[in-house]
């Protein structure tokens, strides 16, 4: 999201002072620290700087509140006391997302060389088939918690499908904006779930502006729109993936993460997650790398990594990675200083490489990811032959959506091996007897 400004917030119904979001205790600027009550806002009032929840965690014995985790369902819910949602959240109405797979992939690791240890947390198998489904049920919960009617987005297009399933599923009208050409399984994944949909003449940058403008107006009243007045709830549904990541890892961190760049604010909360996990005892504290993965037609932040730049350039999108095309990343400088830190880096691929990456993750694990997972697993491969990613260390790559919804990605070079008349003779001539 490439929103910089300060907008007026969509009014809620309620006095926001007596809302209840668990550990969440107040909002903080990411940049001045100033901090601010618990509100449908998200830049801070003195230097516009971005907004981030600050919580009360539980301290104590570690062992008991890992316990606890497991013992809750098998879900995001599971991690309520470490997230801005209410103790009762496992009996609303939710689609009840999260604890994805983290699949081993042995095949894959052959043959990229890694002998560390490789995984995939495929968040495909979330409810809307992506991991916007995550972030989606914590803004859920704060709309609730401020009284909001109408649920939104600007989307590049799994947003818009994770939007328009949790409002039918919560009981909210829905109306969420995405760019006029969306690929056509994420268009009608999103229109089915009988909300309101609407195609912007523009890229998704041009689709956000709108939306500031939207919530603005008066006509944006008792809007919540999840990744602007509710973006610093609906970030922290992001650092679910880093909780489970270290859970499914027997409660250890991973050496090393790849992780797609649009907006970058996944990236950020895997962080956050990893260090809160820290802070807590529930993990070791040892040094892991994050990486991010960017398409190189949508670049900003791998192009400012790449030359050594503080501050991202926006870009003109221009790649079949249409999830990941923001070219104007709102969390860009802070992707830039997490893959510093951690001693990282930001790498992008074209898009040729990008279908390979989706047909090599599909030939050796039978995951079919969208776009955004071939742009993660190419990198990976580009990262381990430049000598920046170590293969004998334990390897986590997120493939963050479903390949039937960029279908055309594969299409021109995907088909059947032969077609072949309905007898034995002509499967012989074909050759495939044996193949």
């Amino acid at each position: 999201m490439a929103v910089h400004t300060v907008a007026t917030p969509a009014t809620p119904s309620q006095d926001t002072s007596a809302v209840d979001l668990g550990p969440a205790v107040a909002l903080s600027c990411r940049e001045c620290g100033e901090r601010f009550p618990l509100g449908p806002v998200f830049a801070c009032v003195s230097c516009f700087g971005p907004l981030e929840v600050v919580y009360d965690l539980p301290t104590g014995d570690p062992e008991a509140l890992r316990a606890a985790i497991e013992a809750g369902p098998a879900n995001i819910w599971r991690y309520a006391p470490l997230l801005p949602v209410p103790a009762d959240v496992a009996t609303k109405p939710s689609l009840n997302p999260g604890f994805t797979q983290l699949v081993k992939a042995d095949h894959l690791a052959a043959e990229l060389g890694v002998t560390g240890g490789l995984y995939v947390k495929d968040d495909s198998g979330n409810p809307t088939h992506s991991f916007k489904d995550r972030v989606v049920a914590i803004a859920v919960e704060a709309a609730r918690a401020f009284g909001f009617t109408t649920l939104s987005c600007s989307s590049t297009g799994n947003l818009a499908g994770a939007v328009g399933a949790a409002a039918a599923r919560a009981g909210f009208r829905s109306c969420v904006f995405i760019p006029h050409d969306l690929e056509q399984g994420k268009v009608v994944m999103a229109a089915v779930y009988g909300g309101d949909l609407v195609g912007i003449e523009g890229n998704y940058d041009d689709v956000n502006r709108f939306c500031s403008e939207l919530i603005g107006d008066p006509l944006g009243e008792g809007w919540g729109f999840v990744n602007v007045n509710l973006r610093p709830y609906y970030g922290e549904g992001s650092k679910s993936l880093a909780y489970e990541i270290a859970e499914q890892l027997g409660w250890r961190l991973p050496d090393q993460i790849v992780i797609p760049v649009a907006s970058g604010s996944q990236l950020t909360k895997i962080d956050k997650g990893f260090k809160e996990l820290i802070a807590l005892g529930l993990v070791e504290d040892r040094p892991y790398k994050i990486f991010g993965a960017q398409a190189e037609g949508c670049s900003p932040v791998s192009t400012a990594y790449k030359a050594g730049h503080d501050v991202v350039r926006p870009q003109k999108p221009d790649t079949i990675a249409k999830s990941l095309a923001i070219g104007n990343p709102a969390d860009g400088p802070y992707v830039l200083d997490i893959a510093r830190r951690t001693g990282g880096a930001v790498e992008d691929v074209d898009d040729a490489q990008v279908v390979d990456a989706i047909k090599l993750l599909a030939r050796t694990e039978g995951i079919f990811a969208e776009t955004a997972g071939g742009v993660t697993v190419g990198v990976t491969r580009k990262l381990i032959e430049a000598g920046l990613i170590d293969p004998s260390l334990t390897t986590v790559v997120l493939n963050t959506g479903d390949g039937l919804k960029t279908l055309d990605a594969v299409a021109p070079t995907t088909g059947p091996t032969a077609t072949i008349r309905p007898d034995l003779d002509a499967f012989r001539a074909a050759g495939l007897a044996t193949s």
